[in-house]
């Protein structure tokens, strides 16, 4: 079988469903009246560090086709982009439904008044229009523009961050360990950066 058959009809699909598994869990675990003596800060807490993860997997798939010499993980990225913004949305529609109770007076306050409820909507917009252009149409349309676009996902993983290491109080050890992967993605990314710079000066 050829790799991107195999990439296609194997990898994809169990990439796919093992993506959707802490979403069945946070519905198993909500079905069966098991999610902690705090539920709602267990869902917000899950399906906003799932986001977080899917968003640095996303920008290590570059990183990783450089480091293996295979293409596949660029085929992997768009699926993982489109986690990113499901869990993220869910992370919000959970704060926005059941936090708020959507009252729109609170929320708007909220994002207000929190820094790190602030910098979280942000990261969560800016991934829309990324979430919106991830088709193979809208990559044509756009053209030169959609690079440009997809840029964002950089500020938007330093947000991400951010909101989570301001919404911690007392064990940084996640945040700071997440942290400390997208410097190293961020610096992976400003090496390829300078070696691309350096052949178009020969």
């Amino acid at each position: 079988m050829q790799s991107r058959t195999l990439v296609r009809r194997v990898l994809k699909p169990t990439v796919f469903c093992m993506a959707l598994l802490p979403f069945a869990l946070l519905l198993s675990g909500a079905w069966r009246n098991d999610l902690g003596a705090n539920p709602l800060e267990t869902v917000t807490r899950a399906s906003g560090e799932w986001a977080l993860r899917f968003l640095l997997l996303t920008l290590a798939m570059t990183p990783l086709k450089r480091l293996l010499g295979r293409a596949w993980p660029l085929q992997l990225r768009r699926m993982l982009g489109l986690f990113t913004f499901f869990y993220a949305s869910l992370h919000f529609l959970i704060w926005l439904v059941l936090a708020q109770e959507l009252s729109w007076r609170n929320i708007l306050l909220d994002i207000a008044e929190r820094p790190f409820v602030t910098v979280g909507f942000l990261a969560w917009l800016l991934l829309v229009p990324l979430a919106l252009t991830s088709t193979r149409a809208a990559i044509r349309r756009l053209g030169r523009n959609w690079v440009r676009l997809h840029r964002l996902v950089y500020p938007i993983a330093v947000l991400a961050v951010l909101h989570f290491l301001w919404l911690v109080k007392a064990d940084l050890y996640q945040p700071l360990l997440y942290a400390a992967v997208l410097v190293v993605l961020l610096l992976a990314r400003l090496g390829d950066g300078r070696a691309a710079f350096a052949r178009s000066d020969r």
